[in-house]
């Protein structure tokens, strides 16, 4: 008697079953993962460095030692920026509690003027209560010390995968005739991956540095912080905007009232949309090869697993899994329009 091909539909459930086990196995170890994935994101984006220095013979620790020392650099630079500032941060809102008793008074003499109940807005208002905003930067700082503690074990990923690199790389050459679609595909995600990164850098800088003037012409305090706030927020997809946005917005709010915080709001608005809806995808194109749905699902499925540095890496997180699942599967050609919202050939 044949063997009856196992069900369609069975198959897909078992396959959602069996991603389910493995995103909880990862939420369980995120401490882990998350730098790990970091360090290889960060080590694929410094690679061209890495073979610039081998393509003019430069000594092997050279090329070593330069691109790792560039990501730490960078990395000791921005955590020591946010970390000062969110101190600063700290210190500075318990100074606004009078401000904002201030703006609840004008609001509810606002309702009251135009036949509005301003029970909902006392309500709102004292919903940012600066007692709570306070608790919230302490927690930040809070996550700041988690991410120093981490440092040293991404440090440390950051020397290992530098030292592997150049085998690595042999390795992954030998595997064409074996591998050649998974070589393949693997080498599309570090191309895609390091092009994404490398572009979204670049104009994610000239998008803080545009805020940072804005907010320092305003008068906003601690204009650095959101400047680096911007900038990281530019890797988180769909809703980075707003994350960047909003508590400048309503520092500004509290510091100059309703005025200065539509002021920060236009000047973040008008610099997104030159750098990012105008500029950005002539240069970046189709680099992600995700769709706008697998975008926002990639973003919800990561920041789960992974926390807050899962939103900040789910777009090379999710072109890993799209390499590894998809791309080096012959038979999965539908799979990658469904994933890049493009018709095959299209």
């Amino acid at each position: 008697m044949r063997d009856q091909p196992a069900p369609r539909a069975l198959i897909i459930l078992v396959g959602i079953a069996a991603a389910m086990v493995v995103l909880y196995g990862i939420r369980e170890v995120a401490s882990i993962a998350g730098p790990v994935v970091l360090a290889l994101v960060l080590v694929i984006a410094v690679s061209p460095v890495r073979g610039w220095l081998a393509a003019r013979r430069a000594p092997i620790w050279l090329q070593v030692a330069v691109p790792f020392l560039i990501v730490v650099l960078v990395l000791l630079g921005m955590v020591g920026i946010v970390t000062i500032s969110a101190t600063q941060l700290a210190l500075l809102l318990p100074t606004y509690a009078t401000q904002f008793d201030r703006l609840v008074t004008d609001a509810q003499h606002w309702a009251t003027t135009h036949g509005l109940s301003n029970d909902m807005i006392y309500r709102g208002l004292r919903a940012f209560d600066p007692g709570k905003i306070v608790e919230l930067a302490q927690s930040l700082l809070g996550s700041l010390i988690g991410i120093l503690s981490a440092m040293f074990l991404i440090v440390v990923l950051l020397l290992a995968m530098c030292l592997d690199a150049p085998v690595t790389a042999k390795i992954l050459t030998s595997g064409v005739g074996r591998r050649p679609r998974l070589v393949t595909a693997l080498g599309i995600f570090t191309h895609k991956t390091r092009r994404y990164l490398i572009v979204s850098t670049v104009f994610g800088l000239i998008y803080a540095v545009l805020d940072v003037i804005a907010l320092s012409l305003l008068d906003v305090p601690l204009p650095l912080l959101w400047g680096v706030l911007a900038l990281i927020a530019n890797y988180i997809p769909n809703i980075g905007f707003l994350v960047g946005l909003l508590p400048p917005a309503m520092l500004a709010l509290l510091d100059g009232g309703v005025q200065k915080m539509l002021l920060v709001i236009a000047a973040y608005t008008i610099t997104n949309v030159v750098t990012q809806s105008f500029i950005l995808p002539k240069f970046l194109g189709d680099a992600v090869g995700l769709s706008t749905t697998m975008t926002f699902i990639s973003l919800i499925v990561w920041t789960f697993v992974l926390g807050p540095l899962g939103a900040v890496l789910a777009i090379p997180l999710s072109l890993l899994a799209r390499a590894l699942f998809i791309d080096s599967d012959p038979s999965a050609g539908w799979a990658q329009a469904l994933v890049s919202g493009k018709l095959p050939g299209g």
